[in-house]
C-alpha cells in the first residue's frame, strides 16, 4: 500500500471515530433529557414553579431553590467577573511573557482550574467561614452573623471555582483580537490603557459575554462548593440578606434522591426539578450562542 492511500484510510478512520464518539455523546445526551422529561413533566406547573416545598419536601413547589440560584449566581458574578477580567487583561496586554510573576500567575491560575470542586467547598468553610467570618463577628461584637454558612460565602466559593474559567475566557477573546487594530490605536497617539478600553474590550466583548454565560450556567449547577459553605437542607423562606442560608436547585436535587424518608413521593419532584435545572442550563447555552452571534454582528456593521 502507497503512503498516499495509508493516508487515505487514516484519516476516513479518524472521520469514522470522530462522528461515532459524536454520536455516542448525543445519544446519551438525549438518553439523559428523555429521562427526565418522561419523569418530570408531569409534576411542573406554575404551581410548581412558584410554591415553596411543604411536608417534607414531598409535596409543594421549588421557587426558593430557583430564587436562592439566582441569588447566589448573582453574588458570584459580581464577585468573579470584575477579578477575571482584569487578570485576563494584565495577562494579555501588560504582562512580559518570561516574567516570574507571570509564570507565577498563570500556574495559579492552572492549578485552580484543576482543583476538585468538593476542595473548592471545604476551603470556603475553613476560609471564609472559619477565618474571615468569625473574625468579623469578633470585629463587630456580632455572634454567628458572617461565622456561619450562609449565601455570601457560598457565592464567593463559586466565584472561586469558576475564575478560570473567566480568565481563560477572556483571553481568547483577546487573542482574537488582529494585533493591526492595537498597533493603529497606538499609532494615533492612543496610551495602551485607551487602546484596551476602547479598541481591544469591544472587540473581545462577545467571547467575554459567552464565558460569562457558561460560567453562569456551570455555578447554577454546582453543588459540592456550597454544601458546607451556605446551602440549606429544608428552608421553605427566601433569603433576605446575604447573611442568610438558601436553598438551591441542585443541592435540592441532591438532597430529595439521597436523604427523603419517601423515596417514592419524591422521585417526580426530583425528576420536574432536575429538568427545570437542565432546561436552564440550555437555555443559558443558547442566550451565549445568540449574544456572541449578535455582538459579533452589531461590531462588524459598526466598522
Amino acid at each position: 500500500m502507497s503512503e498516499h492511500s495509508r493516508r487515505k484510510v487514516s484519516d476516513r478512520l479518524g472521520i469514522g471515530m470522530t462522528g461515532l464518539a459524536t454520536a455516542l455523546i448525543l445519544a446519551i445526551l438525549l438518553v439523559i433529557l428523555g429521562t427526565m422529561v418522561a419523569g418530570g413533566h408531569r409534576v411542573i406547573s406554575w404551581e410548581f414553579l412558584s410554591q415553596p416545598p411543604r411536608e417534607g419536601m414531598t409535596r409543594g413547589g421549588i421557587f426558593p431553590a430557583i430564587f436562592g440560584m439566582v441569588f447566589s449566581v448573582l453574588i458570584m458574578l459580581i464577585a468573579v467577573l470584575p477579578i477575571g477580567v482584569a487578570t485576563a487583561v494584565y495577562l494579555h496586554e501588560y504582562a512580559k511573557p518570561g516574567h516570574w510573576l507571570t509564570k507565577l500567575v498563570r500556574g495559579a491560575v492552572n492549578n485552580l482550574a484543576g482543583v476538585p470542586s468538593i476542595v473548592f467547598g471545604l476551603f470556603g468553610l475553613g476560609f471564609f467561614i472559619q477565618f474571615i467570618g468569625r473574625g468579623l463577628d469578633a470585629s463587630l461584637g456580632k455572634e454567628m452573623l458572617f461565622g456561619q454558612p450562609c449565601i455570601l460565602w457560598a457565592a464567593l466559593t463559586l466565584a472561586l471555582l469558576n475564575l478560570p474559567m473567566v480568565i481563560v475566557a477572556t483571553e481568547e477573546a483577546l487573542r482574537a483580537v488582529p494585533r493591526d487594530e492595537r498597533a493603529g490605536a497606538l499609532a494615533l497617539g492612543a496610551t495602551r490603557w485607551q487602546t484596551i478600553r476602547h479598541v481591544v474590550l469591544p472587540q473581545a466583548l462577545p467571547g467575554i459575554l459567552t464565558g460569562t454565560v457558561l460560567v453562569i450556567a456551570r455555578g447554577a449547577g454546582e453543588v459540592a462548593p456550597i454544601m458546607f459553605t451556605g446551602a440549606a437542607y429544608f428552608l421553605p423562606s427566601l433569603p433576605k440578606a446575604p447573611t442568610d442560608q438558601f436553598m438551591t436547585l441542585g443541592y435540592h436535587i441532591f438532597v430529595m434522591t439521597t436523604q427523603s424518608p419517601d423515596i417514592e413521593a419524591t422521585v417526580p419532584i426530583a425528576m420536574g426539578a432536575t429538568l427545570v435545572l437542565l432546561c436552564l442550563t440550555i437555555a443559558l447555552n443558547l442566550v451565549a450562542v445568540v449574544i456572541r452571534s449578535r455582538t459579533r454582528n452589531a461590531l462588524r456593521k459598526g466598522r
